[in-house]
């Protein structure tokens, strides 16, 4: 029997504690449709250029007025799909967003499946605390901001507090809104990159 879906486990690299979606997707699923639906799910922006990495190899969208494309380790992913890189069980991929903050994330397909149980794809699973902001300095910013904020006397804790829009929880993760999110239009990602 053909696998049609895949049980994704998306972890971002070198947070403390650990921030991670567990997601459903149709193998067939386009890599550029699969970095629309990590972005909605890990709650990014969509602000940045991205990649997926595989062994020596670089996939991303190739532009042309890239001038630093290799042919040698660059890959156009047009028209390739998650199961063009995720082949078998425990195959991982590494998914990189914001190559100046570095956010990199590790995607683990943990089961194929045979079976749709007519649920609508992409669904995320489940997962665990709230995406960096965006542009916050990558893994080490984001541990400074977060040590920051549970010193309220601290001098930068107002600046980082009126950037943050005076509200962010870092354990905050809705299930439901990400869901909501991945039945619209682009997977609920703007398209901007």
């Amino acid at each position: 029997m053909a696998t049609h879906n895949y049980q994704l486990k998306i972890e971002l690299k070198r947070s403390k504690p650990k921030i991670w979606r567990r997601v459903i997707v149709p193998a067939s699923l386009l890599l550029s449709d699969l970095h629309k639906v990590l972005q909605t799910t890990m709650g990014w922006e969509n602000a940045h250029l991205h990649q997926f990495i595989k062994g020596e190899k670089y996939y991303s969208l190739r532009h042309a007025d890239d001038d630093f494309w290799d042919d040698h380790l660059n890959v156009d992913y047009t028209g390739l799909s998650v199961s063009d890189l995720l082949v078998k069980e425990n195959d991982r991929i590494v998914y990189e967003c914001d190559f100046g903050d570095g956010w990199e994330h590790d995607v683990l397909l943990e089961k194929a499946l045979d079976e749709d149980n007519g649920v609508v794809l992409p669904v995320c699973l489940g997962g665990r605390m709230s995406c960096p902001p965006e542009d916050i300095g990558g893994v080490w910013g984001y541990e400074q901001m977060l040590g920051i904020m549970k010193q309220p006397g601290h001098k930068d804790y107002e600046r980082y507090m009126e950037w943050l829009g005076g509200d962010f929880d870092p354990a905050h993760f809705n299930l439901e809104e990400v869901n909501q999110l991945l039945q619209e239009e682009d997977y609920g990602c703007l398209e901007l990159f």
